[in-house]
């Protein structure tokens, strides 16, 4: 079995995430062979990733996606056998090893976890083989010591597997020595064994401030310091995993073209948004529920979503309905993606209640379409071809649901030989069923252009692996790498 070492968090969004993929990089320009692994991730950004040995593709999360291409290595379903998808405000659909296990409300799937804990060691198994070294995200935090009899996620897979434990706490969010010392405080003796020391997370300024911090924190638990990592401004250049994030962002400063992005509840591979917002004439603004679109915006992207009835619900609830019509009265464009493709049509059905108790729900009315979900989901890469600019384009398609209609007679993209996706007779109303269209830059670039605006040529994957890079670069900087990847075992 290959070396490994385990990045935990004091709480959520702490940046393991990134820090992984950093020292994944950081390792992987060291020579070894280095893979990611996340027993359980809980996210609606998906990714396609290989079934090993079997055929066409499963799920896993962005951020194990991110983590593989850190490492070099095509991204597999065992390097996050355990993804959960919120669907309402108390379940989740519930995918193992790619593929899609059932629905199971919270209580419930806190029974499930005995279940899979037996995935997540298999998956283990096959992520270590032919590796020098893996490199693990926790979820959430340690210290819910409610949940830890039936834990697979933290320090129930660690003892499990005998993996190493570094705790990485915020700085940024305050409270950094208590979110520590308090953890060490409230673990099981068998937990805190499993914890080799700690390193500080988005640090802003003079890191010698923080020294007498460095010595409460080892007065507290005897734990030592890996390093403090300042805030990684590159960071922002990477596909977000979490939807939490977009609860921070704000609109920057005005430019060429603004575009509207309305904040679904069940929002869902939002990151289809970062190539528009690495645009230097490109203004992305994210509405949150309770704000109305924009009147100045070019352009509203209507994101995907993990449950498309619901979703559409609060849609009018938010009067964007209201707002979008007064939008495209004005002769503004829309694009709608995978769920928000499926909100723009005549009608949404969903006969055998995959969704929900709710069997049926008007659209919007944008695109002469209708949809009806069935059972079986569309999960696979694809390589494409843009109809409207006769360009081609890469992504993948992760979908419940049949869109048929007169608009669909203008596709927007050829997949495999088979149309997608459908445009309005005016061409300002687009909609498909493929993620990742705006990663293509020759495309992208077209696209902006129809809408009056000059791309900056960006490369965006050429962008990626730079920031990565750049991350890999300052962990080697600040951080005690060499003891890092020598405690692995």
């Amino acid at each position: 079995m290959a070396k490994a070492i385990m990045l935990q968090g004091t709480g959520s969004d702490v940046g393991k995430t990134v820090l992984v993929a950093g020292l994944c990089r950081a390792a992987k320009k060291r020579g070894l062979k280095v893979r990611p692994f996340k027993p359980q991730n809980m996210s609606n950004n998906a990714a396609v990733a290989d079934i090993p040995g079997g055929s066409g593709g499963g799920e896993i999360g962005r951020a194990q996606w991110l983590q593989a291409i850190a490492c070099g290595v095509a991204p597999t379903v065992h390097m996050n056998p355990v993804l959960l998808k919120p669907q309402t405000d108390v379940g989740a659909q519930v995918v193992v090893q790619g593929n899609v296990f059932g629905e199971a409300r919270a209580r419930d799937y806190q029974a499930l976890k005995a279940r899979l804990m037996d995935a997540v060691l298999d998956s283990w198994a096959k992520v270590g083989e032919g590796a020098d070294l893996v490199i693990v995200e926790g979820a959430g935090s340690p210290a819910e010591i409610n949940l830890r009899s039936r834990d697979i996620a933290n320090m129930g897979f660690a003892t499990r597997a005998g993996v190493p434990v570094i705790l990485v706490g915020d700085i940024d969010r305050g409270g950094v020595i208590a979110s520590i010392a308090g953890t060490h405080l409230i673990l099981p003796d068998a937990d805190r064994r499993m914890v080799v020391g700690y390193l500080i997370n988005k640090f802003r300024g003079d890191v010698s401030l923080f020294d007498d911090g460095i010595e409460a924190i080892e007065k507290f638990t005897g734990w030592r310091c890996f390093g403090i990592v300042p805030w990684l401004k590159a960071a922002a250049r990477l596909p977000s995993e979490d939807s939490v994030v977009l609860e921070r962002l704000t609109s920057g400063e005005k430019r060429a073209l603004k575009i509207a992005v309305p904040v679904l509840s069940r929002i869902a591979n939002f990151d289809d948004l970062d190539p528009l917002k690495a645009e230097p004439q490109v203004e992305v603004v994210f509405v949150p529920p309770g704000q109305r679109l924009p009147q100045d915006a070019g352009l509203v992207v209507i994101p995907g979503s993990k449950s498309t009835i619901g979703d559409l619900v609060k849609f009018r609830e938010n009067g964007w309905d209201r707002d979008l019509a007064a939008h495209r009265k004005r002769g503004g464009h829309i694009v709608g993606i995978c769920g928000g493709f499926q909100m723009l049509g005549h009608v949404v059905r969903d006969p055998d209640g995959i969704e929900g108790s709710v069997t049926e729900t008007q659209g919007l009315g944008l695109l002469d379409v209708e949809t009806v979900m069935e059972p079986e989901k569309t999960v696979r890469n694809v390589s494409a071809r843009s109809v409207q600019f006769d360009l081609p384009l890469e992504g993948y398609e992760i979908h419940l649901g049949r869109t048929t209609g007169p608009d669909t007679l203008r596709p927007s993209a050829v997949i495999n030989g088979i149309d997608d996706g459908a445009i309005s007779a005016d061409g300002k109303v687009l909609g498909t069923y493929m993620h990742g269209l705006f990663s293509a830059d020759a495309f992208r670039a077209k696209f902006l252009e129809s809408l009056g605006v000059k791309s900056g040529g960006i490369d965006y994957r050429a962008e990626v692996e730079r920031a990565l890079d750049e991350i890999a670069a300052e962990l080697e900087t600040h951080l005690d790498c060499d003891a890092i990847f020598g405690l692995a075992h």
